[in-house]
């Protein structure tokens, strides 16, 4: 365990929705950290901070660089100084390469590589001077593999680990672990072993901003023990 990290700062979570960002927003509370989780849909947001005991919910949208860097100066100022961010946001859509829209293929892009980029780089601003930080990237199968009827959202995640594995070499040094985490595999509850519970996922995830320095992962591969890979 990193004994540096016992004073424990916020969470700064970006891409929350009723799945795997409400459970990262419940676990990073349950465990210390005063979290603020961020997306575009801010009612959505307001209502699961409201069911998180020391958590804030508002409104953010990852591709507007403004709005980034006012949402990071709200976790700092009303919260306390960054510890953990999560960029847990991403664009998809599934059409044919011969029918899919320029827009759109663009809004992908914008929304899982260049939100990821932005979000990444104002957390870094702040946690570089300190020496001190944990930034975590939701990848998927998609970061890995570019499938048929995919290419915007594969575009975007391949684009977003590109991203990740730039910074952690830049980073790492500097004292801000960079983790690019690939799930793959539908999200959910399910019996069957066929998904990946979003509760496990955000221990895992706590669990990476808790690694001693000598021994930080950059990728980690989540999946189901069912999953064929």
């Amino acid at each position: 365990m990193n004994t540096d990290l016992n004073n424990k700062g916020s969470a700064a979570i970006v891409g929350v929705g009723t799945g795997l960002g409400a459970s990262l927003g419940r676990y990073f509370a349950s465990m210390g950290h005063p979290c603020l989780l961020g997306a575009r849909n801010v009612d959505r947001v307001k209502e699961i901070a409201d069911q998180i005991d020391g958590a804030v919910g508002t409104s953010v949208d990852a591709t507007d660089e403004n709005a980034v860097k006012t949402f990071f100066d709200i976790a700092e100022a009303d919260l306390s100084p960054v510890e953990v961010c999560v960029f847990n946001a991403s664009g998809r859509i599934r059409d044919s390469i011969l029918d899919l829209d320029t827009n759109e293929f663009i809004s992908c892009w914008k929304h899982s590589c260049l939100g990821g980029f932005m979000v990444g780089r104002e957390a870094a601003r702040r946690m570089v001077p300190r020496g001190r930080g944990t930034i975590i990237f939701t990848g998927a199968t998609a970061s890995v593999k570019g499938f048929a009827r995919s290419a915007g959202f594969a575009a975007g995640k391949f684009g977003l680990r590109g991203v990740a594995e730039s910074m952690a070499r830049e980073l790492h040094p500097l004292g801000i672990h960079v983790v690019h985490v690939v799930i793959d595999g539908g999200i959910g509850f399910d019996d069957s072993g066929a998904l990946l519970d979003p509760n496990e996922i955000a221990k895992a995830y706590y669990e990476l901003s808790r690694q001693g320095r000598s021994v930080w992962s950059h990728e980690v591969e989540l999946r189901p023990w069912t999953e064929k890979f």
